[in-house]
């Protein structure tokens, strides 16, 4: 799953945003204290307005807020608003692409589908705002293997098949 620089600043300025909900905060605010380019976060606010995640209000006291509370608006839900479905194979949803000679792959799709929802659906904009994500998510963080990252090396096994055959 990649994570876009648009989908990454719109999950910034809500979480921006909820941190001061419901009091409105106004661009130029979000944009310091989240180093989003303001131009570029106008346009993603004026996304969000259009998904229903944030109202608007021009002149004194006004700014930008969160339509809802932030304990009720889930990590998936922007993703989905912003980026589309959270697993799509060439552009298809898993349980749309048909294979022939590789059935089982099907099957992997809809299970990573499954992992990424079982995170992105359990974690609001509130639990990153206040930083306290739900015991589950923050244990899947507590492992250093979870820091780092893994790259493909010709040659070499993946790191569970090299446990395996340890």
């Amino acid at each position: 799953m990649r994570i876009t620089a648009k989908t990454d600043y719109a999950l910034r300025a809500l979480i921006e945003l909820s941190k001061s909900w419901p009091d409105p905060l106004g661009s130029e605010e979000i944009a310091a204290a989240q180093q989003i380019p303001h131009k570029y976060l106008e346009a993603i606010l004026a996304e969000l307005r259009r998904t229903g995640f944030v109202i608007s209000q021009r002149g004194p006291g006004g700014g930008h807020s969160l339509r809802g509370s932030p304990s009720e608006i889930s990590i998936a839900d922007v993703i989905r608003a912003v980026n589309g479905p959270l697993t799509t194979i060439r552009g298809e949803c898993p349980e749309d692409v048909e294979y022939e000679a590789a059935e089982a792959l099907q099957l992997l799709w809809i299970a990573l589908r499954v992992s990424i929802r079982s995170v992105l659906e359990e974690v609001s904009l509130a639990d990153v705002a206040t930083r306290n994500l739900p015991p589950a998510i923050a244990e899947l963080t507590e492992s250093p293997e979870a820091w780092i990252t893994h790259w493909y090396q010709p040659g070499r096994p993946s790191a569970k098949r090299q446990e395996a055959g340890s």
